[in-house]
C-alpha cells in the first residue's frame, strides 16, 4: 500500500481546514475594531460577526450538490477561490454591508469545505488509518485558528486603526496556495465509481494506492451499491432508510456547538477582557487557546484509531462539564474579575474539545453514511453544526450584555451532560471498519 501517496493527497485536501480555521478565528482580532469603526449596535455587530457563519450554513447545506455533480476535486478548487475572494474583499470593505457580503462568501467556502474535505479523505483512506487521516482536516483547522491568533497579535498595531484589514487580508496567500495544491490530487475513486460509473477511472486511482487490492475494492464498492434511485436521487436520503445515521449526525453536530466552542473562539479577547486583562494581554491569551487546541488535537489524532471515537468523546464530555461548570461559577460568584481562573478554565475547556469533539466530529460524520448518500449526510451534519454555530455567535454579545456570562456558561455545561448521555447510550464505535462494512451496520 502506498501510504505516502495517500498521506500527501490527504494533507493537500486537509489544507482547506487551515483556511477554515483562519477564517473562523481571524475575526476575533477584528470584531471590536469594526464595531467601533462603523458604530454598530450589539445586534448589528453580532450579525456582522456571524455573517460568515450564515454563509457557512448555506455552504454546508448545498455543499453536497457540487461534490456529487462536479466531483470532490473540482469542488475543492472552487472552495479555494471563494476563500481567496472573501479575504481580499473583507480586508478592503468600505462599509459594514460590503464587509458582510464578503464574509458571507468566506462562510460559503467554510461550509462547503466541512462537507467535501472529510468526504474526500474518508473515500481514499484505508480503514485502519481513516480516523487519523480525516482528523488531519481538524488538525489543520486548529492550526489555522492558532495562526490567526498569532497573526492578530503580531498585526495588532499594523496600520493603526486599520490593523484589522491586515488581519483579514493576509489569508489570501494560503488560499492561493491551496488552489494550486488541489490541482495535483486525483478524483475520489468512490465518486468515480458510484456517481459516474467510471470503473476504469476508479481502478486507476485505487491502483496508485494499492494494486494488490484495487480490484477487490472495486468489487466491494459495487456489491454495496443500492438501486439506481439510491445512487442519484437526494429524495431517497429522507426515505426513512437512513434515519439512524441521520439522527447520529444531527446529534453529534448539535452537541459540538452547544458546548459553546465557537463563542469562545470568536469572542476570546472579549471574554478575557471581562476578567480585567488589557487588550494586548487578551489577544496573547487567545493565542494560548490556539496553542492548547493544537496540542490536544494532536493527542486526539494519535488516539482516534487506537482508542476509538467513543472513548475520546467520553474524555471530552467530562472535561467540558468540569471546565464549563467552574467558569459559570466564577462569573456568578465574581471570582472571574482580576483573576487568571477563567483563562485557565477555558484552556481546560479547549483541551477537552480538541481531544474529544474536535478530533471526532468530521471523522464520525464522514463514516456513518453509505457511499450513495455520503455527500448528503455530510451536508446534513455540517449544516446542523453551522446553524447552531451561527445562532450562538449571533446572540452571544446580546445575551452577555443583558444577562452576563454566568448563565451562558451554565447552559453550555448542562448541554454537555446531555452529550455524555448520548455517547453512553446511542453512539456506535466505528474504528477499524471499512465504509462498506459500516454501511451494513447502519442501514442493513
Amino acid at each position: 500500500m502506498n501510504l505516502s501517496k495517500i498521506f500527501i493527497w490527504s494533507i493537500s485536501v486537509a489544507l482547506v481546514g487551515f483556511l477554515f480555521g483562519l477564517d473562523t478565528a481571524v475575526i476575533s482580532g477584528a470584531e471590536q475594531a469594526i464595531q467601533k469603526l462603523w458604530n454598530l449596535d450589539n445586534f448589528t455587530h453580532g450579525l456582522a460577526v456571524a455573517m460568515a457563519l450564515w454563509g457557512t450554513v448555506l455552504g454546508a447545506l448545498l455543499g453536497g450538490i457540487p461534490s456529487d455533480r462536479l466531483g470532490r476535486k473540482k469542488t475543492l478548487f472552487v472552495i479555494g477561490i471563494l476563500f481567496l475572494f472573501s479575504s481580499l474583499g473583507s480586508a478592503i470593505a468600505p462599509d459594514v454591508v460590503t464587509f458582510m457580503v464578503f464574509r458571507f462568501l468566506g462562510g460559503l467556502a467554510i461550509g462547503s469545505s466541512s462537507v467535501t474535505a472529510p468526504l474526500y479523505i474518508s473515500e481514499i483512506a484505508p480503514a485502519e488509518s481513516r480516523g487519523r487521516l480525516v482528523a488531519l482536516f481538524q488538525f489543520n483547522i486548529v492550526f489555522g485558528i492558532l495562526m490567526a491568533y498569532i497573526a492578530n497579535y503580531l498585526l495588532r498595531n499594523a496600520g493603526g486603526e486599520e490593523a484589522w484589514r491586515w488581519m483579514l487580508g493576509w489569508v489570501a496567500l494560503p488560499s492561493l496556495l491551496f488552489c494550486i495544491s488541489v490541482l495535483f490530487i486525483p478524483e475520489s475513486p468512490r465518486w468515480l465509481l458510484v456517481k459516474k460509473g467510471d470503473d476504469a477511472g476508479a481502478l486507476a486511482v485505487l491502483n496508485q494506492i494499492n494494486p494488490a487490492t484495487a480490484q477487490n475494492q472495486i468489487n466491494e464498492i459495487r456489491a454495496g451499491m443500492r438501486q439506481p434511485t439510491d445512487q442519484t436521487k437526494a429524495a431517497s436520503f429522507f426515505s426513512g432508510k437512513y434515519k439512524r445515521p441521520i439522527l447520529l449526525a444531527f446529534l453529534i453536530a448539535l452537541f459540538n456547538q452547544v458546548s459553546g466552542i465557537n463563542a469562545v473562539i470568536y469572542y476570546a479577547p472579549r471574554i478575557f477582557a471581562e476578567t480585567g486583562m488589557g487588550k494586548s494581554a487578551a489577544l496573547l491569551s487567545s493565542t494560548g487557546i490556539g496553542l492548547t487546541n493544537l496540542l490536544f488535537t494532536l493527542i486526539g489524532v494519535a488516539l482516534i484509531d487506537r482508542m476509538g471515537r467513543r472513548f475520546l468523546l467520553f474524555i471530552g464530555s467530562f472535561g467540558y462539564i468540569f471546565s464549563l461548570s467552574l467558569v459559570a461559577y466564577a462569573f456568578f460568584s465574581g471570582a472571574a474579575s482580576n483573576s487568571m481562573l477563567v483563562p485557565a478554565l477555558l484552556f481546560v475547556f479547549i483541551a477537552a474539545h480538541a481531544i474529544g469533539q474536535g478530533a471526532v466530529i468530521w471523522v464520525f460524520i464522514s463514516e456513518i453514511f453509505p457511499n450513495a448518500v455520503r455527500s448528503y449526510g455530510n451536508s446534513l451534519g455540517s449544516a446542523t453544526h453551522w446553524v447552531f454555530a451561527a445562532l450562538i455567535a449571533n446572540i452571544f454579545p446580546w445575551f452577555a450584555g443583558r444577562f452576563g456570562e454566568g448563565p451562558i456558561f451554565a447552559t453550555f455545561a448542562a448541554m454537555m451532560v446531555l452529550q455524555l448521555l448520548f455517547v453512553w447510550k446511542m453512539m456506535p464505535e466505528t474504528k477499524g471498519a471499512s465504509l462498506e462494512e459500516l454501511e451494513k451496520r447502519m442501514v442493513g
